[in-house]
């Protein structure tokens, strides 16, 4: 049933494109299925014919969050131990994929559902998409981490722990204002608007866009002498690169680049 639940899928263009499948529980998420999950995001990010990966689910909702009743069968103490404290592909697998991850949000993004939205790079979401952190009405705290980590640094702590607290519905509208969310459209114009916006990126070298993504997210929690280090490798890596090549030879011959991601 897992394999069903959830679907992995690439495009001739070298989008990927990964749905949780589960409509009739507003695909809300079984332990099982979060190991596909995981493995599939993890896939993708070595699998050298991705450009852009898209998150997004079926039937009307992206991710009503953990399966209550199949949390149940787990022992209290063991829930949340899914992996170590250093084991991030198992906790933010999204964040740690180096390629460009977006959100395709349309309905509920609940729990697990908002925190899987907050390690994506970029949010398309449709004008009724609704973000919840509701661990407080559990008895527990963001279940990934990535909502007492990442979101404050989305938005800001207040607003961070206004929603963290009260467990209370971010809608579309507010989510674009306050720039959590990049684009709010029509429930049947997300699956293009997410494609439109993979493709911008498909114009870019994938050498540069891996350490510009790790140089974003990593750069929040470095000082500013750690990140000009990593920033002057990254750079001296770029430099003598075969992408970094094509683009300047593109760009004096007139013509599109061909990136090898190299």
């Amino acid at each position: 049933m897992t394999e069903q639940h959830i679907r992995y899928d690439i495009d001739t263009d070298g989008i990927a494109t990964l749905t949780i499948d589960r409509p009739e529980k507003r695909n809300a998420m079984t332990y099982a299925m979060l190991r596909k999950f995981t493995d599939c995001v993890n896939e993708a990010g070595i699998d050298e014919r991705v450009r852009v990966l898209i998150v997004t689910g079926s039937g009307g909702a992206f991710c009503a969050g953990t399966d209550l009743a199949d949390l149940a069968t787990v022992p209290g103490q063991s829930r949340g131990t899914r992996g170590r404290a250093d084991e991030g592909h198992k906790w933010w697998p999204i964040v740690l994929c180096p390629k460009p991850v977006i959100a395709a949000v349309d309905g509920y993004a609940v729990g697990m559902g908002a925190e899987f939205s907050s390690q994506c790079d970029v949010r398309i979401v449709t004008n009724r998409a609704r973000f919840a952190w509701n661990f407080a009405h559990r008895g527990l705290v963001p279940d990934t981490g990535a909502g007492s980590w990442l979101l404050p640094r989305l938005i800001g702590p207040s607003r961070a722990l206004r929603l963290l607290y009260s467990g209370a519905f971010l809608e579309a509208e507010e989510a674009k204002a306050i720039g959590y969310a990049n684009e709010v459209v029509a429930p049947e114009a997300l699956a293009d608007a997410a494609k439109n916006e993979a493709k911008r990126y498909l114009a870019s070298s994938p050498f540069s866009i891996r350490r510009m993504k790790e140089l974003v997210w990593h750069g929040l929690e470095r000082s500013v002498d750690e990140h000009m280090e990593a920033h002057i490798q990254a750079l001296t890596e770029c430099f003598r690169s075969a992408d970094h090549k094509e683009g300047v030879a593109a760009f004096l011959e007139r013509r599109p680049a061909k990136f090898t991601g190299h």
